[in-house]
């Protein structure tokens, strides 16, 4: 069992906002990932909306909640998290 976090911009954000939070994002993913966090993918959707927002994988609810709770796109309020258990079925 994985967990998917869905993120969705909060109304009204403004994508200059998004890019300059962008850095502290990234850098918060990377050292997350680096300390062995499970997180496993994360990135945007490829739509010309940007409030289509994005998604990040996850090997556990406890990870995908632990990672939440420190991202600067939801401590900044740029972003809502909706967390889902997902029972994927791999193709190797």
């Amino acid at each position: 069992m994985e967990f998917v976090v869905l993120y969705t911009l909060r109304e009204g954000v403004d994508r200059s906002r998004v890019l300059e939070v962008y850095p502290r994002h990234k850098a918060y993913y990377q050292a997350f990932r680096a300390d062995g966090g499970g997180l496993l993918a994360l990135g945007p959707f490829q739509t010309p909306d940007p409030a289509a927002g994005s998604m990040a994988i996850f090997t556990s609810r406890e990870e995908a909640e632990r990672f939440v709770a420190g991202d600067p796109f939801i401590t900044e309020g740029l972003a809502e998290p909706r967390t889902l258990e997902w029972n994927v079925v791999r193709f190797e």
